[in-house]
């Protein structure tokens, strides 16, 4: 029996001494696999990641096209300094609060109807998609002569309910201020709010965007477990209580992502305040600035006044601006929405 340990014991050693560590082998490097995100690589590099830099180097320069001087950073400190700049960013604070939540409210709403079993549901969902796909500058002219102050169909509507003609497009004053005054109230300077100009140009925002938020929540609507809500009217939930309770918190991703694209699509806002300042023969931002955002400062810093490193600078600070809103969403609402 001694003898039988002693010869294990010492093969144990042996053993331990034979079996070499296995060398941890590093995974193959398919190089192929680059070529199939290089031109991916290269649209994102050629048309994001160097206009980007180009722009930013061009917000430290001053002069003309060609001939620019490098000043770092004196064109982010005028803006900066500048009273157009704060009033035009006034502007677009004014321009996304008013259309941003008002879309999203509607855009539920008209979602959750279309979402119910009701008949020709699907014409109804094209009607509405229909603004977000037409062109915005075709629109936008048809909108202005819907607010003409002459023979548009806004005031003929405002005269139904024995409300005054407006002049809309062409109004500086504030809104409220226009609604103290119909009601003989006096209204303070800080609480006159976005011109009437300005709100004619957020209902034409909200009708064209609608389509593409009802959209969105519909696909998220298809993607709750209708299981959910049987069990929940068989426990005898009402329909507001299925709402509150099941489509609210499980829309939340889905929310999340429109709050996040709407809000860099408002701040972005272009195309639609120009065709319509335009078509209401006003002064690029007009009247008397109220429908200036900050896109439309960058264009007349750019393309009236030919300052091309103004511009830029603007843009940097536009774009950093909405980098910074972003990153402030997801980091406390990214959360919420991922865990309903």
């Amino acid at each position: 029996m001694t003898t039988q340990d002693e010869s294990h014991s010492a093969s144990l050693p042996q053993q331990a001494a034979g079996a070499a560590p296995t060398a941890t082998k590093r995974p193959r490097v398919q190089w192929f696999a680059y070529l199939y995100i290089l031109p991916a690589f290269l649209v994102i590099g050629v048309f994001h990641i160097l206009p980007v830099g180009y722009a930013i180097w061009i917000s430290l320069q001053s002069g003309a096209v060609r001939r620019f001087q490098f000043t770092g950073l004196d064109n982010y400190i005028r803006a900066l300094n500048a009273p157009e700049f704060w009033s035009a960013l006034q502007t677009t604070l004014f321009y996304t609060l008013g259309t941003v939540p008002m879309t999203m409210v509607l855009g539920l709403g008209i979602a959750y109807l279309l979402f119910q079993k009701i008949r020709g549901r699907g014409i109804y969902r094209t009607i509405y998609f229909m603004p977000y796909i037409i062109s915005t500058v075709a629109s936008a002219i048809v909108w202005a002569w819907v607010f003409d102050p002459r023979n548009g169909l806004a005031n003929h509507a405002l005269a139904l309910f024995g409300i005054p003609a407006q002049q809309w497009l062409i109004e500086p004053t504030g809104v409220f201020k226009l609604i103290g005054d119909g009601l003989q109230v006096s209204v303070p300077s800080w609480a006159e709010g976005p011109s009437l100009a300005l709100v004619g140009i957020m209902i034409f925002a909200v009708w064209q965007v609608l389509g593409f938020d009802v959209v969105i929540f519909l696909a998220g609507l298809g993607n709750i477990n209708s299981e959910l809500y049987e069990a929940a009217r068989i426990d005898g939930a009402t329909g507001w209580q299925l709402f509150r309770y099941i489509t609210i918190p499980l829309l939340a991703p889905t929310t999340f992502f429109i709050l996040v694209v709407s809000l860099i699509f408002s701040l972005q806002a272009f195309n639609h305040i120009y065709a319509m300042n335009r078509s209401a023969a006003q002064q690029l931002g007009g009247p008397l600035g109220t429908t200036r955002t900050l896109s439309i400062f960058m264009f007349q810093a750019l393309y009236e006044q030919n300052r091309a490193g103004y511009a830029s600078a603007i843009a940097v600070l536009l774009s950093l601006m909405i980098l910074g809103l972003t990153l402030v969403q997801f980091r406390f609402l990214g959360r919420r929405s991922e865990n309903g």
